[in-house]
């Protein structure tokens, strides 16, 4: 699903209990994460939940590397986060993907503010981690 199809289904939501089952709902669509994936070195750290996201890159010419990602998490809600986070990121060059600001959808989206800290944490946490592997992507075209 794309990022711009969430903003306008979550625009439709009047509810903050609609919205998270929403968010739900598309943690639910997120493809299943390979078990050969739920690695140490997949693991997202800083997140209070379970998370995985294993990343792949591929060559995309001169607009430099494209990133897509898998994901997993043993919590319902950062399940979501996670679609929205691959809805807005997968398959963008490693170039677009640093210089996007994941936070800005997530204020249009409210979410931010109805987030606990620890989800809040956790969010900054696979956000860094996509970043790293954008910028290592970059770096090995370097």
């Amino acid at each position: 699903m794309a990022i711009d199809e969430i903003l306008d289904n979550f625009a439709l939501l009047d509810e903050w209990d609609d919205r998270y089952r929403y968010i739900i709902e598309l943690g639910r669509s997120l493809a299943p994460l390979p078990e050969r994936a739920r690695t140490d070195a997949n693991k997202v750290q800083g997140c209070a939940s379970q998370v995985w996201l294993e990343t792949t890159i591929r060559p995309n010419g001169a607009d430099g590397p494209a990133l897509t990602f898998v994901g997993d998490s043993d919590a319902h809600i950062v399940r979501g986060l996670i679609a929205i986070l691959f809805a807005f990121y997968s398959g963008k060059t490693a170039k677009d993907i640093l210089s996007l600001d994941p936070f800005a959808v997530f204020d249009k989206l409210g979410l931010r503010e109805h987030l606990t800290p620890q989800r809040s944490n956790g969010l900054r946490s696979m956000v860094n981690r996509i970043r790293a592997d954008a910028s290592a992507a970059q770096a090995a075209v370097s």
